[in-house]
């Protein structure tokens, strides 16, 4: 044997109780309990021990660091496998964004599993950088690291039967794989239909009743806590002895300050055990039950047979990670990677900002007196909208500070289309100055707010010549920048540097007046034209409610 544990208290999540064992690694999975000559043996002095923990559904991209350090960054409070579905960075290079987070995943010290894309681009009505058809994610579904087909969005071409769609989860299901649904509020026929081409999961429901109905007629639910989007509380009625086998833990998007002060799946654990749930329960929630839904055999339990992933902590009821062991070896301790884990060596990947000038066009000649307004709803990716006199200057419609009207645009950077959006936000409280992004979900081209167009232009070449991230620019001078060169999306720093990075941006943004907690998720979701209700694009302004786009001026 390579390694016994001894005198532990093992978390088992097949017969959910806790005994006392010790147990035998071999070849990095567990090989049996009991007493075993060993090459290495530690006494854990009854400790608990428990599977390392999995993040059903994850996108990488949002912890805006590339997969290394995600990795650095999750493994210590105990995630060792994790479902991530690379949606956002497939937006903005196709093909070669799925090979490049393949490629990335290998030899690191942490079981990184992938969903394919399904819905790239999201939506019509906006320039994304790739298409990716049933044709192009195939080759795909025989790769041993994809487990699922991710979230299938679009649910009326599900439901419409749209051709394209409906091959990708066909071929999803002759390869035995696992199709993740993403339907929110979809109940009754429609949800029916829905299921009927074979989806199996969903993570968007908001209220017990809807998960309720979801989960009785034979969906998988993942609860999610993230930082967009925070869920347990709604629905942690529907955790049951008759329905907890069907709920999983998710984070979908985790930022780097919630992944540094609150932890991952861990997080997740400890707040459901807070609120009552039996702590064995909520851990069979984070390992057994999504390794059964992706059919990975290997994960979820620690049995014969099965890989060594092991967290280590010391109280079941507040459970605080102190070792992590992934494949039978100690990889984390004390809440940080040991400093024998070696990274892996970087991947390449390919420039991703296309521009077709750094000098881009933000002015609005005035083609009437009304205009349509985007209106921010805080802490909500929805917005609402509202028709309202513009303030014309010159002929040209023009940021209004008195009334916190500010002018937007956005840039296309895929293609060199010249593209150019352009509209008007309320709700940031900006008093000068100008914030710009290359995080724009989904399809991530350059979004830029500000009071004038001159330090918009200032952002905007920030952000380009940096080949991504984030700007903030007040009187002609870039004040603060956050790096995001991997698809314009990721840093190649640590975790912690990125959260001193987005401190410092943040900071900037609210020197300019704004009272947002992050202006910068609130500016990337106001290009998500599948969320209600006015929404911006490359191509202008859309009405999600009419599904189309709508003219800036109304009169």
């Amino acid at each position: 044997m390579d390694l016994l544990l001894r005198n532990v208290r093992m978390v088992n999540v097949f017969s959910r109780n806790v005994s006392p064992v010790h147990i035998a690694v071999c070849d990095g999975a567990v090989a049996g309990f009991g007493d075993y000559e060993a090459r290495e043996t530690v006494d854990l002095k009854d400790r608990y021990v428990a599977p390392g923990f999995i993040d059903a559904h994850v996108h990488i991209e949002s912890a805006m660091v590339g997969v290394s350090e995600f990795v650095r960054a999750v493994v210590p409070s105990g995630t060792t496998t994790v479902v991530a579905d690379p949606h956002e960075i497939a937006n903005v290079l196709g093909v070669p964004a799925i090979e490049y987070m393949i490629r990335s995943a290998a030899d690191q010290p942490m079981n990184v599993r992938y969903a394919l894309p399904s819905c790239v681009p999201a939506t019509q009505m906006e320039n994304a950088g790739a298409v990716l058809s049933a044709a192009d994610l195939e080759p795909f579904l025989s790769h041993d690291s994809i487990v699922a087909l991710a979230e299938v969005m679009n649910y009326p071409g599900v439901i419409f039967e749209e051709p394209d769609l409906l091959r990708k989860i066909q071929n999803t299901k002759h390869a035995r794989k696992s199709i993740d649904g993403h339907a929110p509020g979809l109940i009754g026929k429609q949800l029916y239909a829905y299921l009927s081409a074979g989806i199996a999961s969903d993570h968007e429901c908001t209220t017990a009743d809807e998960a309720l109905k979801k989960l009785k007629a034979g969906m998988h639910i993942m609860i999610r806590e993230g930082t967009c989007a925070r869920n347990l509380d709604a629905l942690f009625p529907i955790i049951t002895e008759k329905t907890a086998h069907r709920v999983m833990w998710c984070t979908d998007d985790r930022h780097p300050h919630d992944l540094i002060d609150e932890g991952h799946v861990d997080a997740i654990v400890r707040r459901a055990v807070t609120m009552g749930l039996d702590p064995v329960l909520a851990i069979q929630i984070a390992t057994l039950n999504p390794a059964r839904y992706f059919r990975m055999d290997d994960v979820g339990a620690l049995a014969p047979g099965y890989r060594a992933d092991m967290i280590v902590f010391s109280d079941l009821h507040d459970l605080r990670v102190e070792r992590v062991y992934t494949n039978g070896r100690l990889v984390a301790e004390g809440g940080a990677m040991l400093p024998r884990v070696k990274k892996p060596a970087p991947v390449a990947i390919p420039k991703s900002m296309n521009v077709k000038s750094m000098s881009p066009d933000f002015s609005i000649p005035a083609r009437g007196r009304r205009i349509r307004v985007i209106d921010l709803v805080p802490d909500q990716v929805v917005t609402g909208q509202m028709i309202t006199e513009a303030k014309l200057s010159d002929g040209r419609a023009v940021s209004d500070i008195r009334r916190d009207i500010l002018k937007l645009a956005v840039v296309e950077r895929h293609k060199a289309t010249g593209n150019v959006g352009l509209g008007f936000v309320r709700g940031f409280g900006l008093r000068g100055g100008a914030l710009a992004s290359s995080v724009a979900h989904d399809s991530h081209n350059i979004i830029i707010m500000g009071a004038n167009d001159d330090d918009m232009g200032v952002a905007c070449r920030a952000v380009v010549e940096m080949g991504g991230g984030f700007a903030v620019a007040s009187g002609g001078q870039v004040t603060a920048t956050l790096p995001l060169p991997i698809a314009g999306l990721m840093s190649e720093e640590p975790v912690t540097i990125v959260r001193k990075q987005m401190d410092r941006i943040i900071h900037a943004a609210k020197a300019l007046g704004t009272p947002l907690s992050d202006p910068f998720m609130a500016l990337g979701f106001i290009a998500l034209p599948v969320i209600p209700e006015l929404k911006i694009t490359d191509l202008g302004l859309v009405d999600v409610a009419l599904f189309k786009p709508v003219a800036l001026f109304t009169d």
